[in-house]
């Protein structure tokens, strides 16, 4: 007698059910993943490359015997970049004047990456001595404010917090960090340039005056002549702090101050020229 084999098995109204439930969250949990893994990648590779922009900059001091540094600053569009600078009185007419290193173009940090030193310019009036004054505080709530007209340029961006993700950190021809003041300008070492006007007209495609950036198309970031936008003299830095730019610009003035005073501040070690993990 043939017995009768019981078959197991999903329907096809229960296999419907289960795609349908893996979809889902997928569909939630991916985001967050990818949110996570970028995060991370953000900031382990803008480390990295921060380290290896410092290792450069120590060499190009040794080799050319003069000092040298990298500068971070934004450009219109609020990317943050690392620009090789090296001081040279003869092109900028500046004591403390530095400049592009020629053949060397300025490197991107990682989406989202951002770094600060936590320190604003006193000084924010429009006359040469302003950009001149290289006197600083630190970084307040107040200054992070960006309902308030007084902390707005023309473009409508927080000049303090322009002020305070642009800065530059220094190395002397014995490849030591070192604080200085320092104050970066276009490479023809034209005050204020405007190629609109006979004798003040600069071809630098990377440090310009804001008239040229915006109405000649050329330069790609603002020369360190304009304090009220907080671009002038300042001194170099030993430290810093690395950021998350979106979650940053979601934050009112006082979520702001708060985050950035939680995160740990970044040293280089003034011999290596490396970075000092915070713990």
């Amino acid at each position: 007698m043939r017995s009768k084999t019981r078959q197991c098995g999903f329907t096809l109204t229960e296999m419907a059910l289960v795609v349908a439930t893996i979809a889902l969250l997928l569909g939630l949990g991916l985001p967050a993943v990818r949110m996570l893994i970028h995060s991370f990648e953000s900031d382990t590779g803008a480390r990295g490359m921060i380290n290896a922009a410092l290792s450069n900059a120590r060499a190009i001091a040794a080799r050319d015997q003069r000092y040298a540094g990298v500068r971070f600053q934004q450009d219109s569009e609020g990317n943050q970049y690392m620009i090789f600078v090296v001081h040279d009185f003869e092109k900028t007419g500046l004591s403390p004047g530095f400049r592009v290193v020629e053949g060397m173009k300025p490197i991107k940090l990682p989406e989202n990456s951002g770094v600060m030193d936590l320190m604003v310019r006193t000084n924010h009036g429009a006359s040469p001595a302003a950009a001149a004054s290289s006197l600083d505080e630190p970084l307040m709530t107040a200054h992070l404010d960006d309902t308030n007209p007084q902390n707005l340029g023309p473009d409508r961006k927080n000049n303090y917090v322009r002020d305070a993700s642009t800065f530059s950190v220094v190395f002397s021809p014995s490849g030591k960090l070192v604080v200085r003041t320092i104050r970066v300008r276009n490479s023809d070492g034209i005050y204020q340039p405007d190629n609109g006007v006979s004798g003040k007209i600069s071809p630098d495609t990377i440090f310009n005056s804001p008239i040229n950036i915006t109405d000649h198309g050329v330069g790609r970031f603002v020369q360190d002549d304009y304090a009220e936008l907080g671009l002038g003299a300042e001194p170099s830095r030993n430290r810093f702090i690395l950021y998350d730019e979106n979650y940053f610009d979601k934050l009112d003035a006082q979520e702001r101050f708060n985050y950035l005073s939680s995160l740990a501040l970044i040293y280089i070690n003034p011999y290596t020229g490396t970075m000092i993990q915070p713990d």
